[in-house]
């Protein structure tokens, strides 16, 4: 189950990067999309003609899609603030205390991230940059297998204190939610809003304006063209699953979007120090998220390995979604032995991943060699599942290799650059003559006439 790889066949298989073009579509998503559309449609067409559809009918598209996708027939509307703050009095006060906890250190974190407009007089009169926050943006909650309250927090809090005006979230609805009100006469007020309470109750900690139960790819139009209920807005956030993926592609240039996010992937760098139940625990949290979910081990410790080993399938039989970890480590996760540790770091940066946590003797040493992930969990008590919840960043991180270029998501992913310029006349009358060489070696003469007329005042 938990294989083990030497670096070379690492590279040819588990640390070998797919293009998301290229991702394998399963026969039953194929089948999905033949039955739902009356042909054999790819992803991404299917994806195009629901944008469309969004796009040209609004709300009643959104309804549509809802009944066919989800078996409920709701028409859109966002669920009104009583009814996200009787969700976070719902709660257990431990859950609260919890929510509560983490927001305060996401938020804390964020707000050390400077975020200052600047002016020079160095080059001639006032130039600089102004900082503004987005107005309007949607982050996009996954429902899934698991409400996801943590994602919530991860994406709203930095949100709120770069200074967003408005804040929407949209979330699949809950599974079965349609039989569930049907057959259940205590079906409470709560679930009326057919959102995980939990979700809407991280909402309320987080301060968000508006909430819709709408998932895939039809929430992304919604949020991109918008409908007759919902407004669109200018930025889209958060992960989801292969349509939304594809959605948010589609839509960029309508509106900005943070990034293209995939599976989750962790990778840990351990020596003999390891503890190796920890590694293994920390290996089947990474990968109980998903089917494509990538839980790597790299070590030059043989020994290690097999104590790993030995722990995942110990560990596994107590944990609730063991169908799902053992297909994910199957064929995507698997220890992998290096010649050192040296060697193990070179490997991380070529995969670039999600999470590289550093389970060695000396952390910080090798910490200064790591180049490419999204974030660094340093030794063994800074464990990723405390990034994923309270830590103090958020969690939503580059995927899929872009950690090459891409960070993690944070203040600046909200705000935007306004340059500046105020030059003096006499700094004009100066540069002028030189725009207007530079107009003319570029032959547009009438941007060379308007700056030699400034210049002949």
């Amino acid at each position: 189950m938990f294989k083990q790889y030497d670096s070379q066949t690492a590279r040819q298989t588990i640390l070998k990067r797919t293009p998301p073009d290229e991702f394998p579509v399963s026969a039953r998503v194929m089948d999905n999309i033949e039955k739902l559309f009356g042909e054999r449609l790819t992803a991404e067409v299917a994806v195009t003609r629901i944008l469309k559809d969004v796009r040209t009918r609004g709300d009643a598209a959104l309804q549509d899609w809802t009944k066919r996708l989800d078996s409920l027939n709701l028409k859109p509307a966002p669920v009104s603030t009583a009814l996200i703050q009787s969700a976070l009095d719902s709660i257990s006060p431990a859950q609260r205390d919890a929510l509560e906890k983490a927001a305060a250190r996401v938020e804390a974190f964020h707000k050390k991230q400077p975020l200052t407009s600047w002016f020079t007089n160095e080059l001639g009169g006032t130039v600089g940059q102004i900082i503004r926050p987005i107005q309007r943006v949607g982050l996009y909650v996954p429902g899934g297998t698991a409400p996801l309250p943590s994602t919530v927090l991860m994406s709203a809090i930095p949100a709120r204190v770069a200074g967003v005006k408005e804040i929407v979230v949209v979330t699949p609805p809950m599974k079965n939610a349609e039989g569930r009100r049907q057959n259940n006469s205590s079906f409470d007020i709560l679930h009326s809003a057919f959102i995980d309470p939990v979700i809407l109750a991280a909402c309320a900690v987080a301060g968000v304006d508006e909430v819709y139960a709408i998932g895939g790819a039809q929430a992304i139009a919604a949020l991109a063209y918008g409908t007759e209920t919902i407004r669109p807005v200018d930025k889209i956030f958060g992960p989801g699953n292969l349509f939304v993926t594809l959605a948010k592609r589609q839509v960029y240039g309508v509106v900005g979007i943070d990034g293209l996010a995939g599976p989750t992937e962790t990778i840990v760098i351990a020596d003999d120090s390891a503890n190796p139940a920890w590694v293994a625990a920390d290996l089947l949290a990474q990968a109980e998220h998903d089917l494509l979910a990538s839980a790597i081990l790299l070590t030059p410790s043989q020994t290690l390995i097999q104590k790993v080993q030995a722990e995942v399938a110990n560990q596994i039989e107590q944990r609730s979604r063991a169908d799902i970890i053992v297909a994910s480590l199957e064929n995507r996760g698997g220890a992998v032995l290096t010649r050192d540790l040296a060697e193990a770091v070179d490997l991380a940066n070529e995969y670039a991943p999600e999470h590289l946590a550093l389970s060695v003797t000396e952390p910080w040493r090798w910490a200064e060699k790591v180049n490419n992930a999204g974030g660094v969990f340093m030794g063994e008590h800074s464990f990723e599942v405390l990034g994923d919840y309270l830590a103090g960043p958020s969690h939503v991180m580059p995927t899929g290799g872009s950690a090459r270029f891409a960070s993690p998501l944070n203040v600046w992913d909200f705000v935007k650059i306004v340059s500046l310029v105020a030059l003096d006349d006499k700094t004009a009358q100066a540069v002028g003559p030189i725009a207007a060489t530079l107009a003319q070696s570029e032959g547009l003469d009438a941007h060379a006439n308007a700056a030699l007329l400034r210049s002949q005042t």
